[in-house]
């Protein structure tokens, strides 16, 4: 049957659309099938925690550090104030109590604002719901995709099936991004106000509500105007909403944003060694799960011995390095250099030394400039002439100086060119209460307390006397103090003597270790035999290996001050080895 021009064009447009249709819905489907082969699955979520700080604990409570992959306090949804999650949704998905995962009516409104966006060249809104926001955190990327969103929409929905409301909002606020290094509200409320959860204002928390936008758009220091308006509106919502009064969002609104400095690890920061060590003690056990568990750790530390310790320590290798003058100054440019500050910014004192301040000399004389505006003085008389006996001042010197509390002249500092450490362990226990690893954490971090091994000198005798005393001798035996040459390794004589160049003849073994006697230790070693010295020492936990020679007696080997310390404690206990250790409780 013949057909006419206009059916038989009509007919094949008809099976032109229909090819068109197919091959579309082919291309769909193979568009879908690429979409979703990964998609991951929201019944994961169910047994989801994200990764939470461990905290360290002093054995009185005093926190004294975290470790953290993400610096996050995982906070239960029942231990979450009401307040708090009302600002998130007010800021975020006010309807997320009411939709199955997608609000419609939410991405319908964002959608025609986009438009003005677009024109306006301003970032797009995606609409998404708090659930959609869990959904693209843990399981997806942050793409700006189509096909991102879709995967979105549709993993919102399953975890909507999977996970009640309050497990996905309780899963929200601790995954979050808040920035000043907090994912989660825990550690936001922590490192922006030094406050945990309970104890936020109702402008505090509507604040934290308005950083998932952008924790850099509304920072509360560079941004802090926009802080406070994002801030204020999201009082405004809450207000709205019902959620609070409009007299208590008007109070909130008229607070200032006031934040800590910076974040904090913990407000107590005497015991920078002590945790590190803490940490790689934990890292030798936990591996990576230290860092992403959440433990609570309670250790040994002291926290009123470790700030004496800390302070002790620094004092004296102040003190000692000053007995041997002034090195001069750290830094110098010309007199009269406008960018003198950004020399001086160069080089940071201690961290422990919060009081010290870079500065530019002058004078010979003593007259500094402070760095940041602080001002000019002059440096006290007795620290000129400490000075001028070193190397000297002279203008354009750069220097640390302190300002006297009591005279309001300025006092020259200089670091220390020696260092030290220092261990307190409890002798009956084996708890370090206390532990140095140097002069400042802040500028070198390598623990000499636990990783510098040094001779111990006559710390060691005691350990030759004991070890005579186990084979033999007593407290009243009789030991010759005279003068006593030996053949060295090397074919060079050695001739050890005693302190003040004289000798006593025959004593007490007792007077040879009170008064630190050289040649008699000697003379007491060669009588025990170095071999059973050696012994000794490696069962106390002095030292893991020992040449049997005698110069060993005078403490020419190498130990560590942990170990030394933690051998010392049988002396005091009775006899019985203690293990010394740092964690208590994880």
């Amino acid at each position: 049957m013949d057909l006419k021009p206009t059916e038989r064009w009509m007919a094949i447009a008809g099976v032109a659309v229909l090819s068109v249709i197919a091959v579309a819905g082919f291309a769909i489907a193979i568009y879908a099938a690429w979409l979703f082969h990964d998609m991951p699955d929201a019944g994961e979520l169910q047994d989801y925690r994200p990764p939470t700080a461990t905290r360290v604990y002093a054995w009185d409570g005093t926190l004294i550090g975290e470790y953290s992959k993400e610096r996050r306090i995982f906070v239960p949804y029942d231990q979450i104030p009401p307040q708090l999650a009302q600002a998130f949704m007010a800021a975020e998905d006010r309807n997320f109590f009411r939709h199955s995962g997608v609000d419609v009516g939410g991405f319908s409104r964002a959608m025609l604002k986009n438009v003005g966006n677009a024109a306006r060249g301003r970032r797009l809104e995606g609409g998404s719901t708090i659930t959609q926001q869990v959904a693209k955190n843990v399981l997806l990327t942050s793409d700006a995709t189509v096909g991102r969103k879709f995967k979105e929409a549709i993993l919102a929905h399953r975890l909507e099936q999977s996970l009640d409301k309050q497990q996905i909002l309780e899963l929200y606020l601790n995954e979050i991004w808040l920035g000043y290094r907090s994912f989660g509200v825990g550690a936001a409320a922590y490192n922006y106000f030094g406050k945990a959860l309970p104890d936020l204002t109702l402008a505090e928390s509507a604040y934290l509500a308005a950083l998932p936008k952008g924790p850099d758009n509304y920072h509360p220091v560079r941004n802090k105007a926009k802080a406070l308006a994002r801030r204020n509106w999201i009082l405004g919502q809450m207000a709205e909403l019902g959620w609070v009064s409009q007299a208590d969002a008007a109070k909130a609104m008229a607070e200032d944003l006031v934040v800590q400095a910076a974040p904090k690890r913990a407000a107590y920061r005497d015991a920078d060694y002590f945790v590190e060590e803490v940490r790689q003690r934990g890292v030798a056990t936990l591996g990576p799960r230290l860092s992403e568990g959440g433990y609570y750790m309670r250790t040994t530390l002291d926290p009123r011995l470790q700030t004496a310790a800390r302070v002790a320590l620094m004092d004296g290798l102040e003190h000692y390095d000053r007995r041997h003058g002034w090195r001069g100054a750290w830094g110098h440019v010309t007199p009269d250099a406008q960018d003198w500050e950004k020399a001086a910014r160069a080089k940071s004192p201690p961290a422990e030394r919060t009081n010290w301040r870079a500065a530019l000399v002058l004078s010979a004389d003593g007259r500094v400039r402070l760095i940041r505006g602080e001002g000019e003085g002059s440096l006290a008389g007795e620290d000129v002439s400490w000075a001028r006996a070193g190397k000297g001042l002279k203008a354009g010197d750069l220097v640390f100086v302190e300002r006297a509390a009591t005279t309001g002249a300025y006092r020259l500092r200089q670091v220390p060119s020696v260092n030290g450490a220092l261990v307190a362990i409890e002798p009956y226990s084996g708890r370090v209460v206390a532990l140095v690893g140097g002069y400042s954490f802040s500028l070198s971090n390598f623990n000499r307390a636990t990783q510098a091994m040094r001779q111990p000198g006559s710390a060691f005798k005691p350990f030759v006397y004991a070890a005579a005393l186990e084979n033999g001798y007593t407290p009243a035996s009789v030991i010759v103090d005279s003068a006593i040459t030996l053949k060295g390794a090397n074919g060079e004589d050695w001739s050890p003597e005693n302190y003040h160049k004289e000798f006593y003849g025959a004593q007490p073994l007792r007077k040879g270790l009170e008064q630190s006697i050289n040649a008699m230790t000697v003379r007491l070693a060669q009588g025990v035999g170095m071999k059973k010295i050696v012994e000794f020492s490696k069962r106390t936990g002095v030292v893991r290996d020992m040449q049997p020679v005698l110069a060993m007696a005078l403490g020419a080997g190498e130990t560590t001050p942990f170990k030394l310390t933690s051998a010392y404690a049988p002396f005091v206990n009775g006899g019985r080895r203690i293990e010394p250790h740092l964690i208590e409780l994880v």
